[in-house]
C-alpha cells in the first residue's frame, strides 16, 4: 500500500513537471526563434529555414537600429515615459486607494467615487473624444499626452484599495494614540507594508507604458517624437526611399522578417532586466490584493 502511493505521488509530479515543462517550452521556443531569425541572413529567414539556431549569422538588422539615431531618441523617449508614469501611477493611485480604503462612515462619499470609478473602467468615452482633450490641452507631441491619459489605472486602485484593506485595524489605531496624522499613517504604516502590491503596480505601468505604440500615433504628429514601440512599429525596409549606395549595400542582407525580429528582439530587453528585480513581490501583491472587493 505504501509502495502504490509513493508510485502515484512520483507519478502525479511527473505530469506536473512534464506541464511545466511544456508551458515553459511554448512560451520560449517562439522567443529563441525570433532571436535567431533575427540574427540570420534575410535568404534563410524568407525561406523558413531558420529553427533555434540563426543560420549564417550577420548582425546586420541590428546594425541598422543601432546606428540610427532616431532609433536612441525614441529609445530615451520611451525610458523618460516610463519613468514619468510610472511614478505618476503610483502616486495618484496611493492618494485615491487610501480613502476608498475606509468605510463609508469614515469616508462619506467612499460609494460615490467607487462606483464612478468602476464606471469609468468599464465605460470610455473612446478615442475621439480623448484625442480631442488633449489637443484643447496642447498636449499633442509633448511626453504629457502619453503620461496623463492614463495617469490613474482604475484595475490598480482596486488592487491597492483591497490591500490597505487588508491591514490589520489595530496598526492604524495604535499610530493614531500615539498622535500620527492620516498622511503620517499612510507614509509610516500603510506603505512600509505596501511593498508587494506596490511593485505589482510598478510593474504593469512599466510594461503598460513601454509596450504601448498606439498613443504614439495618435498624439505624435512628427516622427522624431515617437516612443521607441511606435518607431519600431513604423520601421520597415522601403528599398524605393533610399538613394546612398552605401545604403542599399547595407539593405542588401537585410530583409523586413529580419528586421522586424530584431524590433521584437530590442523592445523585450528593458522589461527582462527589470522583471527579475519585481517578480518575487508579484505573486504576493497579486494574491493579497485580490482577496476582497
Amino acid at each position: 500500500m505504501i509502495r502504490s502511493k509513493s508510485f502515484q505521488s512520483r507519478l502525479a509530479d511527473g505530469i506536473i513537471w512534464a506541464v511545466v515543462l511544456l508551458m515553459t517550452a511554448a512560451c520560449l521556443f517562439p522567443m529563441l526563434n525570433m532571436i535567431a531569425i533575427s540574427f540570420s541572413d534575410k535568404s534563410a529567414a524568407a525561406g523558413n529555414m531558420v529553427g533555434l539556431i540563426p543560420v549564417q549569422f550577420n548582425l546586420d538588422s541590428y546594425r541598422m537600429l543601432i546606428e540610427d539615431h532616431q532609433f536612441w531618441r525614441s529609445f530615451l523617449i520611451s525610458v523618460l515615459r516610463v519613468v514619468l508614469g510610472t511614478a505618476l501611477n503610483l502616486i495618484l493611485v496611493v492618494l485615491m486607494a487610501y480613502p476608498l480604503s475606509k468605510s463609508s462612515r469614515e469616508f462619506r462619499g467612499r460609494n460615490f467615487y467607487m462606483n464612478f470609478l468602476i464606471f469609468m473602467m468599464l465605460f470610455s468615452g473612446g478615442m475621439v473624444p480623448l484625442f480631442m482633450v488633449v489637443n484643447k490641452l496642447h498636449l499633442i507631441d509633448t511626453i504629457w499626452s502619453l503620461v496623463l491619459p492614463g495617469a490613474v489605472p482604475v484595475f490598480n486602485v482596486i488592487l491597492l484599495m483591497n490591500f490597505f484593506k487588508s491591514v490589520p485595524a489595530s496598526l492604524e489605531e495604535a499610530a493614531r494614540i500615539d498622535g500620527c496624522s492620516k498622511l503620517g499613517i499612510l507614509f509610516r504604516i500603510f506603505l512600509p507594508i505596501s511593498l508587494p502590491s506596490l511593485a505589482t503596480i510598478a510593474l504593469f505601468s512599466i510594461v503598460g507604458h513601454w509596450n504601448d505604440y498606439f498613443s504614439g500615433l495618435i498624439y505624435m504628429n512628427k516622427a522624431a517624437n515617437y516612443p521607441l514601440q511606435t518607431y519600431i512599429q513604423q520601421l520597415n525596409v522601403d528599398i524605393t526611399k533610399v538613394t546612398d549606395a552605401s545604403q542599399l549595400q547595407n539593405l542588401a542582407a537585410v530583409s523586413n522578417k529580419t528586421l522586424n525580429a530584431a524590433k521584437i528582439v530590442v523592445s523585450t530587453i528593458p522589461l527582462l532586466v527589470i522583471y527579475p528585480f519585481l517578480q518575487k513581490y508579484f505573486v504576493t501583491g497579486m494574491v493579497i490584493g485580490s482577496v476582497k472587493e
